[in-house]
């Protein structure tokens, strides 16, 4: 059974900073990736950041390009994102997942088949 369990969310202020932990069980996959996405009422859901399991590889959205960044410790099963210079644009609640997207679609939503339950940011500005 596949256990993503995020932790870490919370509020604060504009140009502030979070670190998102994701921890992970049961991954069935020894490559594909992991990856964090957010969702903000009435939009839909946003891959921002995505890592893969054995490459190591990364993808970032151009909206957190600078400002995020992901990574993995492997011998914890978990996954981490940092948030840093944080926007009021960047509240919503984010959700890890994991899957094995094909070529093109490392920050499509569609393309994980096992998400978290998620962990709610805000922004104030």
């Amino acid at each position: 059974q596949v256990q993503l369990v995020e932790s870490g969310g919370g509020s604060v202020q504009a140009g502030g900073s979070l670190r998102l932990s994701c921890a992970a069980s049961g991954v069935p996959y020894e490559t594909g990736y992991m990856g964090w996405f957010r969702q903000a009422p009435g939009k839909e859901r946003e891959g921002i950041a995505t890592i893969g399991i054995s490459t190591g590889k990364i993808y970032y959205a151009d909206s957190v390009k600078g400002r995020f960044t992901i990574s993995r410790d492997s011998a914890k099963n978990t996954l981490y994102l940092q948030m840093n210079s944080l926007k009021p644009e960047d509240t919503a609640r984010f959700y890890c997942a994991t899957g094995q997207p094909g070529a093109g679609l490392f920050l499509r939503a569609q393309a994980y088949d096992y998400w978290g339950q998620g962990a709610q940011v805000s922004v104030s500005s």
